[in-house]
């Protein structure tokens, strides 16, 4: 399937990903020992604070579903339950909706209002959909399906639901498996997403009747319903693997069986079909055959009848995502990257010099849209420094948020941190925005610890998110242990525009590390920070900065790196997108050693002198442990303090609430010890 929201890649995310298992031959080194390195603070606050997620609200506007997950650590236990619970758009009244020891997610309306349909997998081995009368009664599983159900969606008329889902493992396969005949040949027997349909009656509660309507060698990614409910839109590429986004293309099924057309293919990703109202045009997000890792999209429109393609205007980040139709087909609504913010935008159909109009607007971020029926209400989640996410409600023309809920009520009983936006040069003069966490006691004239945070990707970008979440990086707690915290958008991060996104090709390291140095001379020189009680860390592209920079520059007194990126040449050879690192250096590395060389750690290991911590998911193939494991080696062997810890079912970010406790806490159990020496 194509690469998620503002290219995730290498940056820090909590999806499931399929991983490579370590034999008990490869748990060696100074790992977690939970018998004698026990640094548990119990809970963390980990327990008490409540995830919330995407919003759906109604079609006439008057309801808002949406979820809330916590996490599950008494016990045995370490996951996120996640429930489904709705609200009033006039906050008149809020409601669980969904309870028991199984999750509940991606909720969605009928068309009618009348009927909320959900995932789960209740007694299943995999998601299914289920179906509720949010007025009153029990739920009910709708489908019986094979496999598990990834997305899905209602016809207009809500008559069908089309869901996609993985093949399930053929006769032959399940054979194999029992006889341990069960090797695997790369490129062969895989499982690939396609779509799948039935009829939508809630006044049956008998398991739905399945039709399978596409099959062969593609997978299926996004998909929608023409106007007339007969036709469905898919993108999809020629394999399951993330690797292989760039050749995603669009076709079309008929919704009660027949041949696959194909629609779209400009050569490289043609993705996110949305029928217009009409049903005469196809709107689509689409790199125009120039696939890139740090990407370059922009809206595009086919016109059905002559096959004719329009590109509409250009877009603040060029990178839109989320499409859907205005009712009245004279605009499209997109959501993207705003420098530190996520909002919603609205783009005219009139062409390439068309103006979007930015919808959403104010401090924070808004994420998980959606609208009413009409497109009169927005329903979005909002969050800022100081407020934790939240829902809220506005009239879609007149800007104007309400917040509907308060989902952490009583979470925070302390003061929290102040967080600022602040703006500086780079040493050639690039403007480069931050966000800064500072002390809990800060008090002006006095020097404190700086802790440099460096964001994933290399595409990502730091936000203006509530301070107090818990997480990996908990930073209410670094501020309450005294430290700034600078987290800079360094050149190559998203939600500046595509050129400030590709500035960073062929040059990782360099560029952009002196983004980050000029960040930290400056609050240097503003007499904030003590030069002499520097920190670096991150995860993914963080964790590679946080490797790679203690090799130029001895100004940190200590490293956590996670997840990072250590030896480019091996990365390139053993992660599951091959083509990434080849694409950001413009060359195979067998071609230019010396490229990958300059620009990996541990090929200047041998100037490292700095305490460095590292923190790797065992079970990740973005980054593998190996790239952890050669950095560690090397550290030992050259006499350098270090300590490697790793966290076993975790792919390439930590999902399970008490590893991610372990990992805040080891951190700053580690900073405590290295940075200002408070034990």
């Amino acid at each position: 399937m194509k690469k998620s929201m503002f290219s995730f890649i290498i940056m820090l995310s909590f999806i499931l990903i399929q991983g490579q298992n370590l034999t008990a031959t490869d748990q060696r080194y100074d790992k977690t020992n939970h018998n004698n390195d026990e640094i548990w603070t119990p809970g963390y606050m980990v327990e008490n604070f409540k995830r919330v997620g995407g919003t759906e609200i109604s079609p006439d506007g008057k309801w808002i579903a949406f979820t809330v997950s916590e996490a599950m650590i008494k016990g045995e236990e370490s996951r996120y339950l996640t429930h489904i619970y709705l609200v009033k758009s006039d906050g008149s009244r809020k409601l669980q909706l969904t309870r028991g020891n199984e999750s509940a997610s991606n909720p969605q309306w009928s068309p009618d209002g009348k009927y909320l349909s959900f995932i789960s997998a209740r007694g299943n081995d995999g998601n299914q959909i289920w179906m509720i009368n949010p007025e009153a009664g029990e739920s009910w599983q709708v489908t019986q399906a094979e496999g598990s159900i990834r997305n899905y969606k209602w016809s207009n008329n809500g008559g069908h639901i089309a869901f996609t889902m993985i093949d399930p493992p053929s006769e032959e396969q399940q054979y194999r498996l029992k006889n341990r005949k069960d090797a695997n040949v790369e490129g062969k027997d895989l499982n690939y997403s396609h779509v799948y349909v039935f009829k939508a009656d809630p006044q049956n509660h008998e398991p739905a009747n399945i039709q399978r309507l596409t099959k062969g060698d593609f997978h299926v990614g996004s998909f929608d319903w023409s106007p007339d409910d007969k036709t469905i839109v898919f993108d999809h590429q020629p394999r399951p693997e993330h690797e292989y986004w760039p050749e995603t293309s669009i076709s079309k099924v008929p919704a009660d069986s027949g041949k696959v057309e194909k629609l779209i293919d400009l050569g490289g990703s043609d993705s996110s079909p949305v029928y217009s109202p009409c049903g005469k045009y196809l709107a689509f997000t689409t790199d125009n055959g120039n696939p890139r890792w740090p990407v370059y999209e922009f809206l595009k429109i086919k016109n059905l009848e002559n096959g004719s393609l329009t590109r509409l205007g250009k877009t603040h980040d060029d990178e839109p995502r989320n499409i859907k139709w205005s009712p009245d087909g004279d605009k499209i609504f997109y959501m993207e990257l705003n420098k530190t913010s996520i909002d919603l935008f609205a783009m005219p159909v009139e062409g390439k010099d068309a103006q979007y109009r930015q919808i959403t607007k104010g401090p924070g971020q808004f994420t998980g849209f959606s609208l009413s029926a009409d497109a009169s209400k927005l329903a979005a989640i909002h969050q800022n420094f100081d407020q934790a996410p939240d829902i809220i409600v506005s009239d879609l023309k007149s800007f104007n948020p309400v917040r509907l809920t308060n989902i952490n009520e009583g979470y925070e009983q302390t003061e929290i941190a102040e967080a600022k936006v602040i703006k500086y040069e780079s040493t050639d003069g690039k403007l480069i925005e931050a966000t800064l966490i500072y002390p809990l006691d800060y008090e002006k004239g006095e020097k404190y610890p700086v802790l440099l945070h460096v964001h994933g990707g290399p595409t990502g970008v730091f936000r203006e998110t509530y301070v107090a979440s818990p997480g990996i990086y908990p930073l209410q707690k670094f501020a309450a242990e005294g430290y700034f915290v600078l987290r800079p958008n360094f050149r190559g991060s998203g939600g500046y525009g595509k050129d400030f996104r590709f500035a960073n090709i062929s040059d990782w390291g360099f560029g952009d590390l002196e983004d980050m140095k000029a960040g930290l001379d400056k609050l240097i020189e503003q007499g904030k920070v003590d030069p002499d009680q520097q920190a670096i860390m991150g995860w993914s592209y963080g964790g590679y900065m946080s490797s790679f920079a203690i090799t130029q520059t001895h100004r940190f007194q200590t490293s956590m790196v996670g997840a990072g990126v250590t030896n480019l040449i091996s990365m390139t050879g053993t992660s599951d997108i091959p083509s990434f690192l080849p694409d950001y250096f413009e060359s195979e590395y067998w071609d230019n050693y010396e490229l990958y060389q300059k620009h990996s750690a541990i090929f200047n290991v041998e100037n490292i002198n700095t305490p460095t911590l590292i923190l790797h998911p065992e079970e990740d193939i973005r980054v593998p442990p190996s790239q952890g494991y050669e950095l560690y080696v090397a550290l030992k062997r050259l006499g350098v303090e270090t300590k490697m810890v790793t966290y076993p079912r975790q792919p390439h970010g930590i999902r399970e609430p008490k590893l991610i406790i372990d990992a805040a806490e080891r951190q700053i159990k580690w900073l405590k010890k290295y940075l200002n020496n408070k034990e």
